[in-house]
Parts: structure tokens; C-alpha cells; sequence
């Protein structure tokens, strides 16, 4: 069996581990479900019923959730690291990780909130202060502290685990909430997640919004 992956097409978790799979060259099919409906599969593979996962086939476990993933991509997958050697440096892109994913947690807590028919205000800010304090940790580490401008890429000079995770980040808030307006909010931060939207594996994976069918209670 080809590599699978199962994915929500505007999920930010299960586009870091898009991206990776295309940084490391690793061909894999797409298989696009809304995890929330009532006919979804995905518990069938992972207890949690929560995407992404990964399908190696030949019999292997599934895979699942993303940092789970990503730790699984790097072991088996070494070629095309996402993780520098250095050990603070790695250090520092899981801590971007686990700011950026306590991002989208928030994110999709005030989404979901959004769509009930009784709505909470002060849960909604709640997490919209946990997004507003995320970013502005993001603007502070994208910005090159020596000229005041966008850095091309958080830790060193390539592609990594920090990058997929910020720059998944800002592109599920373009999706879901325009209104956030993050480049006025954090100009730097925007600057740089742009030149990350030029690769063609950040080009390939923009998230697109999907059609909830089952009631959100």
C-alpha cells in the first residue's frame, strides 16, 4: 500500500506533517476527511479520533498526531532533518511547536465555540488572548534582532520543525479568521510567514475551510 495520510483540509497540525512529508521527499496519498462528522474513519485508526494519520502500510501501526508524527518522520526518515543537531536548537523549535500548537488549540476551541448556538464571549477571549500572547511570541523570534527585519527562517539557514509550525499557524488564522488582521497586527511575523508561502510545499498544502454536517453541541 502507498503511504497514506489522513487529513482535514484546514487543519494546521496535519499541514506541518504535509509540508515535512514533501521537505523529505516522501510520496504519499491524501486522503481528506472532517473528523467532527458522524461517518468519519478516523477511529478506526487512531483511539482519539483525531487527525492527522499516518498510514505507512505493510501492516504497520497508524500514526497519530502530529508531534507524534513529525518525532516518528525524523527517526525513520533522517534524510532532510527538520531538527538541527544542536541540542538548544531543538530545544527551541519544540518550544515553537508548543507555543504555535497551543495556538491552534485556542483557535479551533473559539471556531468550534462559534458555531453553537449559545455562545460564550468570555471563553472566546479567553482563548483569543492565548492567540494574541502566541503571536507576539512568534513576531519577537521571527525578527532579526540586529536590522529589525523578517528572519528567512527561525533557527539557522534552512527549513525546519519551527517554521512548519509557525507558518501553519498564521496560515490557519488566514483561513478561518481574516478579520484577526495579523499583517497589521505583526508586520515582521507576516513578512516572514509570506517568504514561507512561497515554497512549493507551502504552496501546495494552503488550508481551505470544510462543510461541518453534524450539529455542534
Amino acid at each position: 500500500m502507498v503511504r497514506q495520510l489522513i487529513s482535514a483540509t484546514p487543519s494546521p497540525y496535519a499541514r506541518k506533517v504535509r509540508i515535512a512529508l514533501q521537505e523529505k521527499n516522501l510520496p504519499f496519498d491524501l486522503l481528506t476527511e472532517v473528523p467532527w462528522n458522524s461517518t468519519t474513519a478516523t477511529k478506526l485508526h487512531n483511539p482519539l479520533e483525531k487527525l492527522p494519520v499516518l498510514l505507512e502500510g505493510d501492516g504497520a501501526e497508524p500514526v497519530y498526531e502530529s508531534h507524534y508524527i513529525l518525532e516518528y518522520l525524523e527517526v525513520m526518515y533522517p534524510e532532510t532533518p527538520m531538527l538541527s543537531q544542536d541540542p538548544k536548537e531543538r530545544l527551541f523549535a519544540k518550544k515553537v511547536e508548543v507555543v504555535a500548537d497551543g495556538m491552534c488549540d485556542a483557535l479551533v476551541l473559539r471556531f468550534f465555540e462559534t458555531q453553537r448556538e449559545r455562545q460564550s464571549e468570555e471563553w472566546m477571549a479567553r482563548q483569543m488572548r492565548k492567540v494574541d500572547g502566541g503571536f507576539k511570541a512568534l513576531n519577537e523570534w521571527a525578527t532579526d534582532p540586529k536590522t529589525g527585519e523578517a528572519r528567512e527562517f527561525l533557527i539557522g539557514d534552512r527549513l525546519g520543525l519551527a517554521d512548519l509550525a509557525a507558518g501553519s499557524v498564521c496560515g490557519y488564522v488566514n483561513t478561518r479568521f481574516k478579520q484577526y488582521e495579523l499583517e497589521r497586527k505583526f508586520p515582521v511575523l507576516y513578512r516572514y510567514w509570506q517568504r514561507l508561502e512561497e515554497r512549493e510545499s507551502f504552496k501546495s498544502t494552503v488550508p481551505s475551510p470544510q462543510v461541518i454536517a453534524d450539529k455542534i453541541v
